[in-house]
């Protein structure tokens, strides 16, 4: 049996789910990421054509969230093979919702489906037909690819438990593939259980006991989460060439009354504060200047003057954040951020990966691009005395050749 679709002559044995029902806020503010322009065209058309155009695959539906029918038309209009294109199913408040409503508008009788996400937009002929055969022969299957990097499981207190054998690990993408019943019927009693925290079907569907495969994935399967996850999808798409760029940058600030001080972000516990126009957090200074370098675009006093009384205890994430986006409207990618904080005290060492983390967030990049460090002046100068506090910072961004 196969399951008929509302496009009269279309019997479908084979259908994939789209899952773009979400709001994608961790990509920043504006439209949810799925109808985001990358390359002139949504993501979500990016996304689907591949599927639309497989000639194994008889049918497709998409999950979105109901405020968005208007993003959607757009997106899909104008697509090759969108005869094949089913009327879309409203999402729910979860990922895994959405994929169980959309199941259960496609009836109850037998097919294959593949479940995807619609901010993977890098599907190949390669991987559908990979995902189909492991279909063909598995109840549930999923892509993967080897872990190269040493993995550690840590506990909540960031100490290393174990060193986990990454020849067994395999990261997981989509399109999952999984007999229709068997995957409904999944969904359903995990509804029924109350279970709504799965983060993928391949998960349900171990813990309704079904045997999962995994065949191989494809490393350029990038899942776009991240702006800098758009800028690389627009580099790969848009063809452009672009060039690398270094800049550094500098602050300083005298210590004054206070308990605390501002360091990337981060309200750092400290005898003194800092004396300054804005908060006085000297690593995101030296960051923004760094990055505005190299753009040759002024520094922090050109854009934020202190004399502008705007700009009096305001809370230096913005000025980062402002010198970022100048990047990425010039069509750049943020590769790099290092700063180095040159004091006696506060300690930075505990503070580290929160700032870190901080800086990423600020930034929008992966945390694997933001370094911090630390050193003492060997008790000389203003900062070895403990009168002051300074960081120095380099950013590396690349821009297309001809800015």
């Amino acid at each position: 049996m196969s399951v008929a679709s509302d496009r009269p002559g279309l019997f479908v044995k084979t259908i994939a789910i789209i899952v773009a029902a979400g709001r994608g806020h961790r990509a920043g503010q504006g439209l949810p990421k799925q109808y985001r322009t990358v390359a002139g065209r949504p993501v979500l058309a990016h996304t689907l054509e591949p599927f639309l155009t497989h000639p194994g695959i008889d049918a497709v539906i998409c999950a979105i969230h109901p405020d968005d029918r208007d993003l959607y038309d757009t997106a899909v209009a104008g697509l090759p093979g969108r005869e094949r294109l089913l009327e879309p199913a409203h999402g729910g408040a979860t990922r895994q919702d959405s994929v169980r409503l959309a199941l259960e508008a496609l009836g109850t009788r037998e097919a294959l489906c593949l479940v995807h996400d619609a901010a993977r937009m890098f599907v190949d002929t390669a991987l559908l037909d990979r995902a189909l055969a492991a279909g063909r022969s598995h109840p549930a299957a999923l892509p993967g690819i080897a872990v190269t990097d040493t993995m550690k499981r840590v506990a909540p207190d960031g100490r290393v438990a174990e060193t986990v054998e990454r020849s067994e690990l395999r990261a997981v993408q989509t399109p999952q593939v999984f007999a229709y019943p068997a995957l409904l019927d999944a969904h359903r009693r995990a509804a029924s259980a109350g279970r709504h925290d799965f983060t993928d079907d391949g998960g349900l569907a171990e813990w309704a006991g079904l045997a999962v495969h995994i065949f191989e994935g494809d490393v350029a399967n990038m899942k776009v989460t991240h702006p800098a996850d758009f800028d690389e999808a627009e580099r790969r798409l848009g063809g452009r060439t672009l060039v690398s760029r270094l800049a550094t940058g500098f602050d300083v600030h005298i210590f004054g009354e206070g308990d605390h001080v501002w360091l990337g972000g981060v309200k750092v516990p400290h005898e003194r504060g800092t004396v300054a126009h804005s908060d006085g957090d000297v690593v995101l200074h030296a960051l923004t200047d760094a990055v505005l370098g190299t753009l040759a675009d002024g520094d922090i006093g050109t854009h934020f003057p202190p004399s502008d009384p705007q700009w009096k205890d305001a809370s230096s994430d913005r000025f980062l954040a402002f010198a970022v986006e100048r990047v990425r409207e010039a069509g750049g990618i943020v590769d790099h951020l290092d700063a180095t904080v040159l004091c006696e005290r506060p300690k930075i060492g505990p503070h580290r990966e929160a700032i870190r983390a901080r800086i990423a967030e600020i930034a929008g990049v992966p945390l694997s691009s933001v370094s911090i460090k630390a050193t003492t002046t060997e008790r000389l100068g203003f900062t070895g005395r403990g009168e002051g506090i300074a960081a120095q910072a380099a950013a590396s961004v690349r821009l297309p050749e001809s800015r």
